[in-house]
């Protein structure tokens, strides 16, 4: 298999060969089309080469305008999207699987995940392995998947999900899942790596001395940590300043003392929903959206 070649940056190879930036750009809650639009053509101008959008964000038709409006070819980027629970099962995510496709305007899609582990999950993996398999998708995950889903998965599957896509940022590092991940070559990817904007997290004196010594940012400092565990990180911002800081964390390395600091601060605490957690799973088997 031919890998693409992303220019200046790391990347981390998939359990199936296939690479992948290791720092990518996140659209989660960018509702407002054109904001997303620009935000996207900024990260790609910026050297941002994996872009993570979903159905259920309602904005991969914005993706698919920045991509082609961004002066670099569909080829040299990662793009991954998600299917919603709502359309779970063999037929309904082969379905979804094209709807995405139409909208973004791409003939095929590097990454495609499961978003929840709720309803017809394993029919869905099914439509999955046979999209991969047919070179529609180059790889293929989930996203927010206990152990015990994972293991479910495991049981009723031929391939292995390549990326875990979860809740973790310093105050919340799902270690004994991390570990899971990494024991079945499974890549951990967090979503909102920065903890949401988390006050206290940055302000942290410690994470401040630490940015202070690199003149960095706090916001820097933890995207360094989060490369160097070997995670797949996608932060997200519309504020321009803000996409190129985020993607300015190539030109230090954080000692171990250091990597041990930002470790410390596991409280163990959700700051978002919780994938065991039964109210929000039937809420989320109830969400119908127009995707």
């Amino acid at each position: 298999m031919q890998n693409k070649t992303y220019t200046g940056q790391p990347v981390v190879t998939l359990n199936n060969g296939v690479d992948i930036p290791a720092l990518g750009f996140g659209v989660w809650q960018m509702e407002n089309l054109e904001e997303c639009e620009r935000a996207v053509v900024k990260a790609i101008q910026t050297g941002y080469r994996m872009i993570d959008t979903a159905a259920i964000y309602q904005n991969e038709t914005a993706v698919g305008k920045a991509v082609k409006d961004s002066g670099v070819s569909r080829d040299e980027l990662f793009i991954t999207s998600k299917v919603w629970v709502q359309d779970h099962g063999y037929e309904q995510a082969k379905k979804a699987f094209q709807r995405t496709l139409d909208r973004l305007q791409m003939g095929y899609l590097d990454l495609y995940l499961i978003h929840w582990p709720y309803g017809d999950f394993i029919g869905t993996w099914k439509a999955l392995e046979e999209l991969y398999s047919e070179g529609k998708i180059k790889a293929i995950g989930v996203c927010n998947f206990t152990v015990e889903k994972l293991e479910e998965l495991k049981a009723n599957s031929t391939v292995s999900p390549v990326i875990n896509q979860i809740e973790l940022h310093p105050v919340f590092q799902q270690k004994e899942l991390q570990v899971y991940n990494r024991e079945n070559n499974i890549i951990t990817q967090p979503w909102s790596p920065l903890g949401n904007g988390n006050a206290d997290l940055l302000n942290n004196t410690e994470l401040k001395a630490i940015a202070e010594k690199y003149s960095k940012t706090v916001a820097q400092v933890i995207l360094r940590w989060h490369l160097q565990e070997g995670f797949v990180v996608i932060p997200k911002s519309v504020t321009p300043s803000r996409i190129e800081e985020n993607f300015n964390v190539f030109d230090f390395e954080l000692n171990v003392d250091e990597m041990n600091t930002v470790r410390s601060l596991d409280t163990g605490k959700r700051l978002f929903f919780d994938p065991k957690d039964s109210e929000w799973e039937e809420k989320m088997l109830n969400v119908v959206a127009d995707i």
